[in-house]
């Protein structure tokens, strides 16, 4: 991508996005990628790129771990390994080991479900393949230490047998010698040292002539002495021969190692550039995280479309002080692709556009950007700015000089394939001259079809946003009543300065306003009164569209709570309506059951009894209850005809109630602790309230219309 002026990128701040994600990076390697960080033009590369960063973030989020623990530095390492005669150190083919490890924990990871959910990811490892052989070599002659195991060779194995034996050998000796000192009182308190890769014995300096070996120092007080004692002398001279045996033995096989490794060189080198890779997708998913950067879609051609954009930096910095960040929404395309935006200053209006700007850079970098992900952004060719004073000493130019300089580098270069952003188009000029030639100015790069935001105070360039096509005019939202910028972009209309309603706030004698308002042009002057009215108009109808919205929320909420309390309500009145039913049930089976046993004891009775008569009366008194039943159970079907049960209610006084006892209906007239005075027609009776059900009388069905 190419970009103007070179200080583009660093006056967009880019600079210290790229400083964010090395902080991110834990190998060297990914360090280098974050600092050679590219924009690209290629829709397929930053397609892969935002995409393997989105895949790294959702693993993080779904807290699933990537196998690329080890930080692992190895140039040095793998360069030597390129060399040939070379000779790595254990230490350092352990290393190498860790590398062909980790790779091969990553390609086990993506097994089959894998390598489709984290497609972008798994294209990293595409090109290569996971060489077991690589780790078997190493294993066959290093322990888990990174030491030389004995079995590598036999001739390791029988030095190491035999330096072995004559260690033990001079340990038993040189034990005897320290017990024969002891005793005769020649040792120091250190007993026993090592000097100069000997074993030697410390003895008071005054006896050093009396014990035969040899001398190998004095303490630095010159008290102790340190001795060699003669029968350890040999063994010492084999043990030193065998130590150096098994260290050139030890590398020829270290040599034999390095050169079997170097045979799989490219392949390790491929390796290390892989979670390099993976280190640096990584730190990208991790800064997103930090500036909530999403993956937005992607469009072929020229376009911008941004829903709830944030300035990364400036999203970290009041995140960092809990301030609150004020989200921009706009749209630029093949229709409205130029912006002007107007309003007061220090109303955010170079800020939007660093915005918009950093944004892209980001995006054609391969970084997941702070928007939301239902933005769509276009890939452009060339970037230009223009923002901030660019006076040059060194060219002998002023800033309208440099200012127009610059602008014929924008006319003469831009595209449909170019975003450009002007910081106060004409400005550094008189005010009459200077908006005529940012009008041309406008004009041209409409023409070129480039896409751009400009910021403005200029009323000409308000006013031709509307004639003009392709160019919309923009807002930043001014708070009049407090002066204070609400730093949010309204596209569509132009913004007032507020020059007369700041100076009016901050106490400017009236006097001075109106002889400013007296210099101004009448039109010029009302057209400024009637955008900052139409500003503040819109903004009113905005609060009140926000409490509208509120509202219904609110509403919406309330309705939801009643439909679930109306359903629970209505759920409690069937649940205690079949409970009711199933107790009738229930009393009429038990009923039955006692019919049935009794009418079979009166049978067997019958059989027994020489009094038949006697049996004949038991009979008619029960059936005569059973009579009684029947025209209770009928006078109680008329009851539920004419009046239904109520669930769930207190008793209330002059409320109707049915007595459970024999279902007769009544007014309760007088309530006495737990019982209650219920009037059945002129007659008054004592019941307890547990033996009360409130009921109602049932609504009378409407008689059909006749014909």
């Amino acid at each position: 991508m190419k970009y103007f002026p070179d200080s583009a990128l660093v006056q967009l701040e880019f600079d210290k996005v790229q400083a964010l994600l090395e902080e991110h990076c834990k190998t060297e390697l990914g360090k280098e990628m974050a600092q050679e960080l590219r924009l690209h033009t290629h829709i397929d590369y930053v397609k892969t790129a935002l995409q393997q960063a989105h895949e790294y973030k959702q693993l993080t989020l779904l807290q699933e771990h990537f196998p690329n623990d080890y930080v692992l530095n190895l140039k040095n390492e793998l360069r030597l390994l390129g060399i040939q005669g070379a000779v790595l150190s254990g230490e350092q083919v352990m290393q190498l080991r860790k590398l062909a490890e980790s790779m091969g924990s990553i390609v086990r990871f993506f097994d089959h479900d894998r390598r489709v959910t984290y497609a972008g990811l798994f294209e990293v490892i595409t090109h290569t393949h996971y060489e077991k052989k690589i780790i078997l070599i190493i294993d066959e002659i290093l322990d888990e230490a990174g030491m030389v195991r004995d079995n590598a060779t036999p001739e390791l194995s029988r030095i190491r047998m035999s330096l072995f034996r004559k260690r033990n050998e001079l340990r038993r000796v040189f034990d005897r010698s320290l017990s024969k000192l002891s005793k005769l009182g020649y040792l120091a308190d250190t007993g026993e040292a090592f000097l100069n890769g000997r074993r030697v014995v410390a003895i008071y300096a005054e006896n050093k002539r009396m014990v035969k070996g040899i001398l190998h120092g004095e303490s630095d007080t010159r008290r102790t002495a340190f001795v060699e004692p003669e029968e350890t002398i040999e063994l010492n001279n084999d043990v030193a021969a065998l130590e150096r045996d098994e260290n050139r033995e030890v590398y020829k096989i270290l040599r034999t190692l390095t050169a079997d490794l170097s045979k799989h060189s490219a392949l390790l080198n491929n390796y290390h550039i892989i979670l390099g890779t993976y280190d640096f997708i990584r730190a990208k998913a991790k800064l997103a995280l930090d500036m909530d950067g999403n993956y937005p879609m992607l469009t072929p051609g020229a376009q911008l479309h941004l829903v709830d954009a944030y300035h990364p930096l400036l999203l970290l910095y009041n995140r960092r002080n809990t301030k609150p960040t004020i989200p921009i929404n706009l749209t630029l395309d093949n229709n409205n692709h130029i912006l002007v935006i107007s309003g007061p200053n220090a109303g955010g209006k170079t800020v939007t556009m660093k915005t918009v700007g950093l944004i892209q850079l980001m995006l054609q970098a391969g970084l997941l950007v702070p928007v939301h992900p239902s933005s769509q952004i276009g890939i452009f060719r060339q970037l230009m700015i223009h923002i901030g004073d660019t006076q040059s000493l060194e060219f002998e130019l002023s800033t309208y000089s440099s200012h127009l300089k610059n602008m014929k580098y924008f006319i003469e270069n831009a595209n449909g394939k170019t975003l450009f952003f002007i910081d106060e188009l004409g400005g550094g000029s008189d005010p009459n001259l200077g908006g005529a030639f940012a009008e041309v100015i406008m004009e041209e790069l409409a023409k070129k079809h480039a896409f751009g935001i400009v910021t403005t105070h200029y009323l000409n360039l308000k006013v031709m946003a509307n004639k003009v096509k392709g160019i919309i005019n923009g807002a930043m939202g001014f708070d009049e009543q407090n002066l204070s910028p609400m730093y949010k972009l309204i596209v569509g209309k132009p913004g007032s300065s507020y020059t007369f309603s700041i100076a009016q706030r901050i106490g400017l004698h009236p006097s001075l306003i109106n002889r400013a308002r007296n210099l101004v042009d009448e039109g010029h002057f009302q057209l400024d009164k009637l955008l900052n009215k139409a500003e503040q108009d819109l903004q009113k109808v905005e609060a009140k569209e926000k409490e509208l919205q509120q509202l219904l929320r609110e509403n919406e909420r309330l309705k939801r709570e009643y439909e679930v309390l109306s359903d629970k309500e209505r759920k409690n009145q069937q649940f205690g309506m079949l409970k009711l039913q199933n107790k009738i049930k229930e009393d009429e089976l038990a009923y039955l059951k006692d019919m049935e046993r009794k009418m079979k004891q009166i049978v067997i009775e019958w059989k027994r009894s020489d009094d038949k008569q006697k049996v004949m009366k038991q009979a008619e008194a029960l059936l005569f209850r059973k009579r009684e039943k029947a025209i209770n159970d009928k006078l109680e079907k008329k009851v539920q005809d004419k009046f239904q049960e109520v669930i769930g209610s207190d008793l209330q006084l002059n409320d109707l109630v049915k007595i459970k006892t024999n279902g007769q209906v009544g007014k309760l007239i007088e309530i006495r602790d737990k019982r209650g005075i219920v009037k059945l027609g002129n007659i008054p009776m004592n019941v307890p309230l547990a033996d009360l059900i409130l009921v109602k009388e049932r609504p009378k069905e409407k008689e059909p219309a006749a014909r």
